[in-house]
């Protein structure tokens, strides 16, 4: 009885060959290179469990406290951080009701057209507003804002939906990194990515993006900046001190201004013409021939002298 043979692959070329299947080892017929059948059939048998195995899909979160990426289960309802040991909650909620609560979850938050969230201040991954909110909302990936919605506070978002036959409007600029704008939005947008305005799209506000798509129907109405804004260049303010003018490019053909002596090099120059003058006075008072200084006499009054009799003369007088 002939043993059982198994088709095996060369590892080097690729090709395939029938060998005994309790063969240690064996020579490829094509390039003549020795190679061991129990590797090789390993190494099929690994593949093709890999392949048949489901693919694991993970979640990406991020931590509040110190910002490290996890990857979690997407039916995980909370997790630990591995850097800092922060607890993390995953879940979802969806409001109803009237709830002032604060919310800090890396889940998916909804107001429902009946829920009423206020003196709040909430930190999620996703949220969709169908209700009142009033307070502070951060959603990092997305917030998507409909018809019935009321938003009273701040907002800010990765990106910002609009939903078409919505319309939402808002007093001061928003500031989103997108926008997907399918409805109608009253607000001046400020955003450093791209900005898509769908056909149903309809626009009333200046727009800054960093990229703009417009699909053939969309209205907008407004000013618009498109593309990175150029690097602004510092201004170094710096004394020079120069004799000469100096030319910039806008000036290098017009011939240049006098130039103006500065108040100290006035005075200076006043002065220097000053000298000649005075140097010429004193030159002729000095050529003139000095004479000596005659010494008068000096003449000493005698006073004559007073002796004993002249004492004794007064006295008897």
């Amino acid at each position: 009885m002939k043993p059982d043979k198994v088709l095996v692959a060369c590892p080097k070329c690729g090709h395939t060959q029938h060998e005994p299947a309790s063969a240690y080892s064996s020579v490829c017929k094509k390039c003549r290179q020795y190679f061991r059948v129990e590797e090789v059939l390993k190494a099929a048998a690994q593949a093709v469990k890999t392949a048949s195995a489901p693919s694991r899909e993970f979640r990406h979160v991020t931590c509040f406290q110190c910002g490290t990426e996890l990857e979690v289960s997407p039916s995980a309802q909370s997790t630990m951080c591995k850097r800092c040991s922060s607890h993390l909650d995953l879940r979802d909620y969806i409001i109803t009701n009237a709830v002032s609560k604060n919310f800090r979850t890396r889940g998916r938050f909804v107001v429902e057209e009946g829920g009423y969230v206020f003196n709040t201040e909430s930190f999620v991954a996703d949220a969709v507003i169908k209700g009142r909110f009033h307070g502070k909302l951060v959603a990092d990936y997305s917030l998507e804002v409909h018809r019935t919605a009321e938003i009273k506070g701040t907002f800010k978002t990765g990106k910002l939906v609009i939903p078409a036959g919505c319309v939402f409007r808002w007093p001061e600029a928003i500031n989103a990194v997108n926008a997907d704008i399918a409805g109608e939005l009253i607000a001046n947008v400020k955003s450093t990515g791209k900005i898509v305005l769908r056909s149903t799209a309809r626009l009333f506000g200046n727009v800054e993006a960093g990229a703009l798509e417009v699909e053939p129907g969309a209205v907008v109405v407004g000013a618009m900046q498109i593309g990175r804004k150029p690097a602004a260049v510092g201004v170094v303010t710096s004394v020079v001190e120069t004799s000469q003018p100096m030319l910039f490019p806008e000036t290098a053909g017009t011939p240049p201004p006098p130039a103006k002596a500065p108040p100290k090099a006035r005075v200076r120059a006043e002065f220097k013409t000053d000298l000649p003058s005075r140097r010429e006075s004193e030159g002729s008072a000095n050529t003139a021939p000095k004479t000596p200084p005659t010494a008068e006499p000096t003449t000493l009054a005698r006073t004559p002298l007073r002796t004993a009799s002249t004492y004794r003369k007064r006295s008897t007088g």
